[in-house]
């Protein structure tokens, strides 16, 4: 999710990924941002997802690990991006290494998946003319040769299904009681987590309850008492709120909002 801060022409398009990739892919994106001669930048927040991101600069293949705060990014002129956005805890099939080590930052896929393969996939996306559609083919092609190729994983069932039940849940779920309710300890879950999904539970799931916030809120008319949208969805009271909108929109529930309707 980015918001613009200065005029610029982006041009943003999801698609489904093929049947072979569903399992881990959320989506594969594409997005053409052309700005004039001074930067725009435009804020992402967190999402609880991992991206691989290949741009047309030079040597701009990298992944995004799963982010704790917004983050503001700088564009130039013209920014051409090929992207793939992977479930939750389904990339650390794609990179083999804990998922925590790859969190709040952005890591090359030369050093993630050896500079002859990083290579060979830059070449293949931007030497030539392409449309969006041949790209998504093509970075769909490389995910698909590196998970061939990849040797199993250990299994991470618990975490797997705390995953889906916090999502069910929109963030709503005391993660004591899931753990007990997975017959796993807290802590046995705690460390799957930061293998397979790069944050702990309950950093997971306070950012699936601030997205489900911050999507309800934009229905939301007039003046909002904040303490009943509090409740509304699922915090224990406004200073909670607050709280996350600080800490993943550097912003204020009220501020977030007016600027969306304004």
């Amino acid at each position: 999710m980015f918001f613009a801060s200065k005029p610029a022409m982006i041009v943003y398009q999801e698609y489904l990924p093929i049947p072979a990739l569903r399992p881990w892919l959320d989506c594969v994106w594409t997005c053409r941002v052309q700005t004039g001669a001074t930067p725009v930048t435009h804020q992402v927040l967190p999402d609880n997802c991992i991206d691989i991101l290949c741009q047309d600069q030079q040597d701009a293949s990298f992944a995004v690990g799963m982010m704790t705060a917004p983050i503001a990014v700088a564009s130039l002129g013209l920014v051409q991006t090929v992207a793939a956005r992977f479930k939750p805890g389904a990339a650390a099939r794609f990179f083999q290494l804990p998922l925590c080590e790859l969190s709040d930052g952005r890591t090359g896929l030369r050093q993630l998946w050896g500079r002859e393969l990083a290579a060979r996939l830059g070449d293949a996306l931007w030497s030539e003319p392409l449309s969006n559609a041949q790209r998504v083919s093509v970075l769909q092609d490389y995910l698909l040769l590196r998970l061939r190729s990849a040797p199993p994983l250990h299994q991470a069932g618990a975490a797997e299904h705390a995953i889906a039940a916090i999502e069910r849940a929109s963030g709503q779920v005391r993660v004591e009681g899931l753990a007990a309710q997975l017959g796993v300890s807290r802590q046995h879950l705690a460390l799957q987590f930061r293998q397979h999904v790069g944050i702990s539970p309950k950093l997971f799931a306070r950012i699936c309850r601030f997205r489900a916030a911050s999507a309800g809120m934009q229905s939301l008319a007039g003046q909002p008492d904040w303490a009943q949208v509090a409740l509304q969805f699922g915090y224990f009271d406004q200073s909670h709120l607050i709280r996350d909108f600080q800490d993943f929109a550097h912003s204020s529930p009220e501020a977030w909002f007016m600027r969306r309707h304004h």
